[in-house]
């Protein structure tokens, strides 16, 4: 069975205080309470007054059962629902169920007795008679100290609420600082995992670098083995080859000096019979004399004169031989300092050329690997720096390779550097002066051998002129071929092509004077440049081949000797202005405008101020090939540089 509910048929408020609507009192409580309060009431010194405002306007019974407002007991449906599924019973339905009455009739209600919200009381009052002094008290105790007790509970509540909440946010707020702790332990361990694989991979990294490096290490000295073997195979190799060579040399020479004993005795047993028969003639001639003895003084009285014609006949043709030689050097313009140069350069390379076809006739060894070597590596020169550094190293190899006659890589250096410039790239020029100056800073030789090629294609190289002339040639085609014309399927080349070819002479023969490496001498420097323009310009005629010839070597070697010689080449170009540039206006010749434009527009233009192109050499791109260490320490044997430190400019 629920709790059962008490409820007042009497006003809510008594001299403003107000009764607690919902008492939770049973009926004995609530006796014994109203006891208590009224002997307090009585024990006290000073009694509350109660006095009657209204009246209580008690009426009959009949009236009392129409007005009358009872105290009713209700029962919710809720509390008997709960109290039926306690205990199984039967469920009853109604809104609520009737409770018995207890009527006040005699009591003084106030002004709200006719409450909407109250309810028709009906039977009889039982729970007090009338309202005196001491019920009034004990109504207004009453209702103070349920508010008291309502406001403590009140309190109590809030404060518990306060508390709940309080404590139900510090756990909210405690459980938040857990997720966040524990998320922050998550990234710390995530971080922590990843520098530790870091660690790990790092470590796995360095210890397989080392592997590898302990692997190269020890192929490199592996390789290093190898080549120290080959190196020291190739130097028993090259002992035998030079002790065979040697041995080869020594034969040779004692078959000449065999020969030459042969030849000796020889020349011993003919002059014997020589003189056997010059003694036998003197003996027959003694005897012949004898016998005329006497006619010759019967003879003597005629007086003749000895015959002559003999004598006159030897001069004629003696004169005749030299006579075309006499009309070809009068043809010849060039001083005779440069004549003399020419003369020697051109022996020495005849003597060269001699010996190379000895050698090759008496010799059953094939060069011919040898001069393909250098072929390739002329071809190959371009305008790097480390490119003209490895050629010449590699040249240089060869040509004091003792396996290969330095004669016959001479000739072959000499003619493919010239052949490798007939055709006009400056570059190219450029390039090769710089290797010719580098080889022939280790082989002296090659300068003189070098010269005598330039002078035997081009004879303005010296510089030197032929004037043609009918006396001292046959034909004109002789005169081509004797100034450097080529000839072609049976003719004559092209003044065109003659012209291409003597530019690109002169413009490497100029290369080469200009060409200037710090800390290494070029013995065919600016000082030879400049007494080959003065011997030009004293001996050479103004014509289409000198201006030629003159343009070619002043574009590429004007600016060094400007460098050099200041003032003093400026008055060579006012010479060249004023003599030699009028003097090539005064012929009148259409196929001289070109070439006095561009003598002119050097001049007037001061292009001597303006280096020219592939002078300065270029630096290596970053993914060009090194040299190999054995090149630079067989090229560093020639040169006291540390790593070919040159600076060319």
């Amino acid at each position: 069975m629920g709790a059962i509910k008490l409820e007042l048929r009497c006003p809510q408020k008594v001299d403003g205080i107000a009764i607690d609507p919902e008492p939770d009192w049973s009926f004995d409580a609530l006796l014994s309470e109203l006891n208590s309060l009224e002997t307090r009431l009585n024990a006290s010194s000073k009694p509350v007054p109660f006095t009657k405002t209204k009246s209580r306007e008690i009426s009959t019974g009949k009236s009392v059962e129409s007005n009358a407002r009872a105290f009713v007991i209700r029962v919710s449906d809720d509390e008997l629902e709960n109290d039926n599924e306690r205990k199984g019973e039967e469920v009853h339905n109604g809104s609520l169920v009737a409770v018995k009455r207890f009527t006040c009739d005699a009591l003084y209600l106030s002004e709200s007795d006719d409450s909407d919200d109250d309810v028709a009381l009906g039977g009889e009052s039982y729970l007090m008679d009338e309202v005196g002094l001491a019920d009034g008290a004990l109504v207004e105790l009453t209702h103070q100290h349920q508010l008291g007790v309502k406001e403590e509970i009140r309190n109590l509540i809030s404060t518990l609420e306060t508390q709940l909440i309080s404590e139900n946010d510090q756990s909210t707020s405690a459980l938040a600082q857990v997720e966040k702790y524990r998320d922050v332990r998550r990234e710390m361990d995530r971080k922590i995992d990843t520098v530790y694989q870091r660690k790990i991979a790092e470590a796995l990294d360095n210890h397989l670098t080392a592997i590898q490096r302990d692997h190269e290490l020890k192929s490199q000295i592996e390789e290093r083995k190898i080549r120290s073997d080959a190196a020291y195979e190739e130097a028993k190799r090259k002992e035998r080859a030079l002790q065979e060579e040697k041995l080869r040399q020594e034969k040779v020479k004692a078959e000449a000096e065999a020969k030459l004993r042969a030849e000796e005795a020889k020349r011993a047993a003919l002059e014997a019979e020589k003189r056997a028969a010059k003694e036998a003639a003197e003996r027959e001639a003694a005897e012949n004399s004898k016998r005329i003895t006497a006619g010759v003084s019967q003879d003597g009285a005629c007086g003749r004169q000895p015959d002559d014609s003999s004598v006159i006949a030897g001069a004629q043709s003696r004169g005749s031989r030299s006579d075309g030689t006499k009309k070809l050097q009068s043809a010849v313009r060039a001083t005779e300092s440069a004549l003399n140069v020419e003369q020697k350069r051109l022996q020495k390379l005849k003597e060269l050329d001699e010996e190379n076809q000895s050698l090759k006739l008496s010799s059953n060894e094939d060069f011919s690997g040898y001069e393909k070597d250098i072929s390739r590596l002329i071809r190959q020169i371009r305008g790097l720096k480390d490119n003209v550094r490895t050629k010449a190293s590699e040249l240089v190899k060869i040509l004091n390779n003792p396996l290969c006659p330095q004669s016959i890589s001479l000739a072959t250096f000499s003619k493919k550097v010239v052949s490798r410039c007939e055709t006009p790239d400056d570059n190219v020029a450029m390039s090769c002066g710089y290797v010719i100056v580098l080889v022939a800073s280790q082989v002296p030789q090659v300068m003189d051998i070098l010269l005598g090629e330039f002078h035997r294609a081009s004879i303005y190289t010296v510089p030197k002129h032929i004037v043609y002339s009918e006396a001292a040639f046959e034909s004109e085609e002789a005169y081509y071929k004797t100034i450097g014309y080529r000839e072609e399927d049976g003719k004559i080349e092209s003044l065109e092509n003659y012209l291409s070819r003597l530019k690109s002479y002169m413009r490497l023969y100029a290369a080469l004077i200009q060409t200037e490496i710090p800390g290494v001498q070029n013995a065919h420097g600016l000082k030879e440049g400049w007494a080959w323009l003065a011997r030009f310009l004293n001996a050479l005629p103004a014509n289409i081949y000198t201006a030629v010839a003159l343009i070619a070597f002043l574009q590429l070697a004007g600016f060094a000797l400007f460098k050099k010689y200041k003032s003093q080449f400026r008055k060579i170009l006012d010479n060249i202005y004023d003599n030699f540039l009028n003097a090539l206006k005064a012929r009148e010749d259409s196929k001289l405008n070109l070439v006095i434009a561009e003598i002119q527009y050097y001049i007037e233009d001061k292009k001597f101020l303006e280096e020219p192109e592939g002078r300065t050499l270029q630096a290596p791109p970053l993914s060009s090939t090194l040299v190999p260490e054995a090149d630079y320490q067989e090229y560093g044997r020639y040169h006291q540089y540390q790593e070919y430190g040159y600076q060319y400019h």
